[in-house]
């Protein structure tokens, strides 16, 4: 099966009814509704920022409104806004001057790749100038305190979690802004990122590259070519698989597992593309072999160093693009989205006005792989919750200096790749039976061996109690 295709029906697309179908009819989303509730057009453009400062829109926060700019991050699930002033930002939602916010009277806290931030949960009303009309009523976590949150130089002031209730803090209870959107608007269950920063890490120019959120459904301006899909594989992150990474032309040739270790997730709210330790190093080492250039600096690729160019030079030419291989929602087989290195070589602020200094986009991870706005920036990307799957098709925008530095290609069969990458073989029944059996003939050991070692000191401790702090089966952390 090939990618889902686009219908399209003649005239204006603001005054028309367009939808786009599978192949199998199903609508996935409408480009106006005639009843006014969604107009994806009027969404076009809401986004301001970058990859390097983030995405971010403006709302209009309790009664009567205040005007924040909130930053979009697929990959948390809390809608969370300052509430107290902060050195790095210009201003915050004033609880007490809005008479519809409501104390739920419960603390809550979140922690993030970098920064984090306590506060009290509450509810008020929230609209988007430049979103669905209506008015709607969601949870916010006013920040009272945070860390390594808010940063010099952004300019937003809260941030707005995508994500699935399973994240939310402090629990799944705390129903996220989208579900609430989509449960008092009536939307269909599915909205689209398309980010414009072209690769510019920490752009110097006055007016911010931008983008647009399409909350309701897709946008089909905003894309061209074919919309392909991969599976949601679990409603927590956007979690996805990932079957294999290509340097060029040439296949990094890792246990597909490698690249879904301990997840692989799509998440607009990290800015690079972060890979497993062992697959980064594999693809520096691919890189280092193919490129033009083999003696970088180790801290180039480790993050800490810049590599400059006489101002004027490009070093794009001396890398080669990056390819990730997804799985298709036909499961035997493959697509294949590529950056160019104009996406992962990154321009930033030049330092002394005569050179053009670049950093790599690509970082390593602890915690899984993240498809970032390093990517994502060359993408139109579908979030579909109501059919489980994110779509990738080739983003208008992602074009620099007259070239697209993005590709999408497919079909491909997946038979040489396992039926399952996402380390689901944790999962199996027989697997955890196995495990929980090792467990307990483990217990037993170590019982009987601190009844050995303990049980000769009673004579001379009397008073001294036998206490176990250590667990053998702890809560396992995704």
């Amino acid at each position: 099966m090939g990618p889902d295709v686009k219908c399209e029906v003649s005239g204006l697309l603001q005054n028309m009814f367009r939808v786009l179908q599978t192949p199998g009819g199903n609508v996935l989303s409408l480009a106006s509704d005639p009843a006014g509730q969604v107009n994806f057009l009027d969404m076009v453009g809401n986004l301001l920022g970058d990859s390097g400062r983030g995405y971010y829109m403006e709302m209009s926060i309790g009664t009567p409104g205040q005007k924040l700019n909130i930053l979009v991050d697929t990959g948390s699930s809390n809608f969370a806004v300052a509430a107290a002033p902060h050195t790095f930002i210009t201003h915050y939602f004033n609880t007490e001057l809005s008479s519809t916010y409501q104390s739920a009277g419960r603390a809550v806290a979140v922690r993030y790749t970098q920064g984090n931030w306590e506060g009290e949960l509450g509810t008020d009303r929230i609209s988007i100038p430049k979103g669905p009309n209506g008015t709607i009523t969601i949870n916010i976590a006013a920040i009272l305190s945070s860390d390594g949150f808010f940063l010099p130089g952004v300019n937003w002031q809260g941030i707005l979690g995508l994500a699935y209730p399973m994240l939310a803090r402090p629990d799944s209870t705390v129903e996220p802004f989208f579900n609430s959107m989509v449960r008092q608007l009536g939307i269909p269950d599915v909205f689209s990122l398309q980010m414009c920063g072209a690769g510019l890490s920490a752009s110097n120019t006055a007016d911010p590259a931008g983008g647009s959120l399409i909350m309701g459904g897709a946008e089909p301006t905003l894309y061209q070519g074919p919309m392909w899909y991969t599976p949601i594989k679990e409603e927590w992150y956007y979690q996805v698989e990932v079957l294999k990474l290509e340097v060029g032309e040439q296949n990094l040739n890792l246990d597909c597992r490698e690249y879904n270790m301990d997840k692989a997730i799509v998440d607009s709210g990290t800015t690079l593309l972060r890979l497993p330790v062992n697959v980064f190093n594999a693809v520096v080492e691919a890189i280092t072999h193919t490129s033009l250039i083999q003696d970088f600096s180790s801290g180039f690729w480790a993050g800490t160093k810049l590599a400059c160019w006489m101002k004027g030079e490009t070093p794009w030419r001396f890398f080669p693009k990056l390819s990730i291989y997804l799985r298709a929602t036909n499961t035997s087989q493959s697509f294949r989205i590529t950056i160019l290195p104009q996406l992962y070589i990154q321009a930033i602020t030049d330092v002394d006005g005569t050179l053009d200094c670049f950093r790599f986009g690509v970082s390593s991870s602890a915690n899984g792989l993240v498809i970032g706005a390093t990517v994502m920036e060359g993408f139109y990307v579908v979030f579909d919750r109501a059919q489980r799957r994110v779509g990738f098709a080739l983003s208008t925008c992602a074009v620099s200096g007259g070239v697209a530095v993005s590709e999408i290609a497919g079909p491909f069969s997946a038979a040489d790749v396992a039926a399952d990458c996402s380390g689901g073989a944790l999962k199996e029944p027989l697997l955890w039976v196995i495990s929980y059996t090792l467990m307990a003939v483990c217990a037993l050991v170590l019982l009987i061996l601190l009844l050995l070692l303990v049980l000769p000191c009673r004579r001379r401790h009397h008073s001294g109690e036998i206490t176990d702090e250590s667990s053998l089966v702890r809560h396992r952390i995704k």
